[in-house]
């Protein structure tokens, strides 16, 4: 099953419809997404008097027939809502993100080579850029959150994954516990990282197929979410602090997974 254009969703009966336009600043991310679905964008803001990178970037765009605006620093901060917009901010067709059938076919594609990552209840959009970032470099196929108290991509998420929100699929599962049992019963093994946990993540056999859950922040794993989990690990730590931020943790798990591959 081929997944729908990104820039559009699917509606009840199949039909591809458009969705609605979203904001995408920051020099990487604007070029990330101009490499890859220029057609998306609908209009592009730019500092007025940009030099270097920022004025080729604002050619490349005006010759691919984008609609260029040149705009004061003060526009920019406003537009973003004070972000770190690098002096680029684009509307865009939003992203589509996977369906149930999307995300199924690449289960079955992907067959024991699967990678995932699953986000249980992170809130915070640039906690889920940074995970999306981390997950493009460690060869992640796609990440899973719930459909519920999890954050969305915004501009922010978008800006902080530095392209990966262009390159790595998000499923948004309706419901988290039935899409682990789905995923267990197709022959993947899920491993949770859980600071109560026994075990240490460096003393597990990682790989695939795998699918490696994280909880939220403050809260970690829920525990029907652990419940489910067919191992659970700890990241061992010396200091005084009780956690990592999640986006840390899902780079030292995620790299401990990449590096046990075979070579």
């Amino acid at each position: 099953m081929k997944p729908p254009r990104r820039g559009a969703r699917r509606s009840a009966d199949g039909a591809v419809v458009a969705n609605r336009h979203q904001q995408v600043y920051g020099l990487h991310a604007v070029r990330t997404l101009f490499e890859r679905r220029p057609e998306t964008i609908v209009v592009a803001r730019v500092l007025r008097d940009a030099s270097g990178k920022l004025a080729d970037l604002a050619r490349a765009l005006a010759a691919r027939g984008v609609a260029l605006e040149h705009v004061s620093r003060a526009d920019l901060d406003r537009l973003s809502g004070g972000g770190v917009h690098q002096g680029v901010l684009v509307e865009v067709e939003a992203a589509a993100e996977f369906t149930i059938g999307d995300f199924e076919a690449l289960v079955v594609e992907r067959g024991r080579a699967l990678r995932l990552l699953v986000l249980d209840g992170v809130e915070d959009p640039r906690n889920l850029g940074a995970c999306l970032r981390t997950a493009d470099a460690a060869g992640i196929d796609a990440v899973v959150v719930p459909k519920a108290h999890a954050a969305k991509l915004t501009a922010a998420a978008v800006k902080t994954s530095t392209g990966a929100a262009e390159t790595v699929p998000v499923f948004r599962a309706p419901n988290l516990a039935r899409t682990l049992s789905w995923l267990k019963e197709a022959g993947v093994w899920v491993v949770g990282a859980d600071a109560e946990a026994g075990q240490s993540l460096y003393a597990a056999k990682l790989a695939p197929p795998v699918a490696i859950v994280l909880g939220g922040e403050g809260r970690g794993v829920r525990r029907l979410t652990r419940d489910l989990c067919d191992e659970l690990v700890s990241i061992p730590m010396r200091g005084t602090v009780e956690s990592l931020n999640v986006s840390v943790a899902a780079g030292v798990v995620l790299f401990e997974l990449l590096r046990q591959a075979p070579k």
